[in-house]
């Protein structure tokens, strides 16, 4: 009989397959909380969309190049939910026209999990976003936006999704000044916004125990809101926010707490990358990045075949030839007296005023079309006209434009400003009375252009 001799290589293997088996017992042994502590989860994000369906002219997004871009990343994570943090809508002729309903039609395409309201969800009234809820295949969270019982608008402060084992608790709010903020006449019925902290407290407490992570997915304020969210309410592990248009230059860390927000207009995805602490119920680690959304990405098939659908619809009107620029205008304040100009001349006032958040686009170098003052000013804002002495006048006008205090001017703005002359970026000063109504802003500056034929 042959006498079996292990070799050293024969006793570390027995060894090592003996320290496996105990530490398996040990692992059997664990309560299931400890056994899966670390656990990945991706929260794929976008903001302010604006119904900017096609590629800007630098190239840039696009619905269908965004729906591949999401459905790519999805591919590539374990756990992984996509998040839109408010104003779908507002923001194209397409929208404009037609009341929002195509835009939330695509949405529906793009792949997202849950939503927020934005404050222009309400540009077009309070029915029309509960239309907006019944045509979308997906969640719409406010928690904020109630009616005088304390019921959310869309029946949900929040949502729980169980992702890769991990229950994710997502709360939705809106900006506390929501009227103040519009920028067209406010509709928002019987319904009231209530503080955004405060409610962000209530329900957090609420799914403190029944979640392994809460995320508030917030159309709110940077300084004001979202940081106040991050500094005062621990349980909160993140903020997905929206309607700044300009993106974080980097993740808002507070105490291990964090932030995230994108560029507007589909231009890019946001990922950000955790890996949630069930225990502690924190994000141990956080790893965030910005995906530009461009011709790398091929447009998806069923969303390019709906929007060219829709956008069919609107091409008569607003792909019109109306003039030329001499040069690409990127920015709001550099825009804001070109179209100030535009207003005056075409009311015959001495000057004309308005806010900055009236401008949503750029205008291109080169041939215009009227689409381009549509994206510009896509609210239904129709100018208004009165007359004042320059002591009259606030200190948004008198900082701009030289007045001598006795003599009369006639001014110009928006229906909206007139409404909202002490809301933040308006007139600051109320009283001044506009009693003669001109056409609408959008269609007075398409006819200064078409009239001038170049712009300088």
């Amino acid at each position: 009989m042959r006498t079996y001799n292990p070799t050293p290589a024969d006793s570390y293997t027995n060894a090592m397959t003996l320290w496996r088996l105990v530490l398996g017992l040990l692992w059997i042994l664990l309560p299931a909380g400890a056994q899966n502590s670390l656990l990945p989860l991706t929260i794929l994000h976008s903001n302010d969309l604006h119904a900017h369906l096609v590629p800007d002219n630098q190239d840039r997004g696009g619905f269908a190049r965004l729906a591949t871009a999401v459905k790519r990343e999805k591919a590539n994570c374990s756990a992984c939910i996509y998040l839109n943090a408010g104003d779908l809508v507002q923001g194209t002729p397409v929208s404009t026209i037609f009341y929002g309903v195509p835009v939330y039609e695509i949405g529906n395409l793009l792949g997202v999990d849950v939503a927020t309201l934005g404050n222009h969800e309400f540009d077009y009234g309070w029915r029309r976003t509960l239309e907006f809820q019944r045509i979308a295949k997906y969640p719409m969270l406010s928690a904020n936006v109630v009616d005088s019982a304390g019921k959310s608008i869309t029946g949900l402060p929040y949502v729980i999704k169980t992702l890769g084992g991990i229950r994710v608790g997502i709360i939705g709010v809106i900006l506390e000044n929501l009227v103040g903020s519009m920028v067209t006449a406010p509709q928002v019925g019987e319904y009231k916004v209530i503080p955004v902290v405060e409610t962000v407290r209530k329900y957090a407490a609420e799914l403190r125990d029944r979640t392994d992570i809460i995320v508030v997915l917030g159309h709110i304020r940077d300084r004001e809101e979202v940081e106040a969210i991050l500094r005062d309410v621990p349980e909160v592990a993140v903020v997905v926010a929206g309607h700044n248009h300009r993106s974080y230059p980097n993740m808002m860390n507070v105490g291990g707490r964090v932030a995230v927000l994108i560029d507007a207009y589909g231009t890019e995805l946001g990922r950000l990358d955790l890996q949630v602490d069930r225990a502690t119920k924190k994000a141990a680690s956080a790893e965030w990045k910005k995906i530009t959304i461009d011709k790398s990405f091929a447009p998806a098939p069923d969303v390019e075949q709906l929007v060219s659908a829709w956008e069919a619809k609107v091409t008569k009107v607003v792909d019109t030839p109306i003039g030329e620029s001499r040069k690409r205008y990127t920015s709001r304040a550099e825009l804001r007296p070109l179209l100030e100009k535009a207003m005056a001349e075409e009311t015959g006032a001495d000057f004309a005023w308005i806010n900055l958040g009236n401008i949503r686009d750029e205008l291109p170098e080169g041939k215009l079309l009227a689409r381009h003052i549509w994206n510009i000013l896509p609210f239904d804002n129709y100018l208004v006209i009165g007359k004042f002495k320059g002591s009259q006048l606030p200190k948004a006008i008198t900082d701009r434009y030289p007045v001598e205090p006795d003599r009369e001017y006639t001014v110009t703005t928006t229906d909206f400003t007139m409404s909202n002359q002490a809301s933040p970026d308006q007139l600051s000063s109320k009283g001044l009375v506009f009693p003669n109504t001109g056409p609408l802003e959008r269609d007075a500056v398409i006819n200064w252009i078409k009239t001038r034929k170049i712009v300088p």
